[in-house]
């Protein structure tokens, strides 16, 4: 297949330091959609021989130069061939309309990732993992739970996005009203998109921060829009998604068979967050009934709140992620 030409940028733009002890190089490749996406691959310096790989992706909204790259670059350095890449329509990613989003898309995304790792000749074919951060937690789920390939899985301060989108932050708009009521709304705003040619933006994290903001927002303001985590490409840093480009996760569930996941999972959230109950409750769906519960665990981090699992290397657990994945990917 022909790949679209994209644009990338060659200079160090991320929001984290470059480490000594891994190389750095832009690769592309394509998901079954005939989309192009951007990533970036970093490799342990003076690797030799097949290597296990990862792939990373996440949080949703953010771009490869922020808390992904830093996941992917950690665990290169834990001596993994790691590449962290752009979704469908974001970043430095091909895709037409920009900012859209997609269950099943999104999904395919991580699928095209363990495509191009499985053929790259510096890697082991059957030792390939993923992880999801934030709303790519739950996508690494999804992942897991139909593709075989993937033979180690971590999600990190995970969002089920469709949850999110059809019951509301804590699950306090889970009525039919309330679903219909949205469904009114974005499909009003289609007609609107449809008249003008374009699609309206729904706006990334608020700013200015208002005054009485919930902690959750505070939080995702003292990453996406400060220097900690800015990043010009990031959606949450800007404009956000268009305001229909979560549409489809209203009613297409994404953890429908993950009790099926034979695979090793992990599972991370901080115990403080305020997405905590999503994990908690994602880990226990899993479980129910799962054929090989005995590879699968949920880790808590006392005191980490949501954001803290996107850059605090105080706080993510990288050297238990690592013997995770030396684990279950040899």
């Amino acid at each position: 297949m022909n790949q679209a030409t994209l644009q990338l940028t060659q200079a160090w733009d991320k929001t984290f330091p470059q480490s000594d002890k891994v190389t750095h190089r832009k690769v592309t490749f394509y998901n079954r959609y005939g989309i192009t996406l951007a990533a970036d691959l970093y490799q342990p310096k003076d690797a030799a021989g097949k290597l296990p790989a990862i792939a990373v992706c996440g949080p949703f909204g953010a771009v490869k130069e922020q808390a992904s790259g830093l996941y992917a670059q950690t665990m290169a350095e834990h001596g993994f061939l790691t590449i962290a890449f752009d979704p469908s329509f974001t970043g430095e990613s091909g895709g037409q309309p920009r900012y859209m989003a997609s269950p099943d898309i999104n999904t395919e995304d991580f699928q095209a990732a363990v495509d191009f790792l499985s053929v790259q000749e510096n890697v082991d074919p059957d030792k390939i993992g993923i992880i999801g951060i934030c709303g790519w937690g739950g996508l690494a789920l999804n992942t897991a739970a139909i593709d075989t390939r993937v033979k180690a899985t971590v999600s990190s301060t995970m969002y089920d996005m469709s949850r999110i989108n059809a019951k509301g932050y804590f699950d306090g708009e889970d009525s039919e009203e309330a679903r219909h009521a949205k469904r009114e709304a974005l499909n009003a705003q289609r007609t609107t998109d449809y008249r003008s040619g374009s699609y309206a933006l729904g706006g990334g994290v608020v700013d200015p921060l208002p005054e009485d903001a919930p902690f959750f927002v505070k939080d995702y303001y003292a990453y996406y829009k400060t220097p900690r985590g800015y990043h010009p490409r990031s959606l949450n840093s800007n404009g956000g998604w268009n305001v229909t480009g979560c549409i489809s996760f209203l009613n297409q569930p994404i953890l429908q068979y993950t009790n099926e996941i034979r695979s090793a999972v992990l599972v991370i959230h901080g115990e403080k967050a305020h997405s905590c109950y999503m994990s908690r409750d994602a880990f226990a769906a899993m479980m129910k009934g799962n054929p090989c519960p005995g590879n699968k665990e949920l880790m808590l981090i006392p005191g980490a709140v949501h954001t803290d699992l996107y850059d605090q290397m105080d706080v993510i657990p990288f050297d238990s992620i690592a013997a995770f994945f030396h684990k279950y990917l040899g």
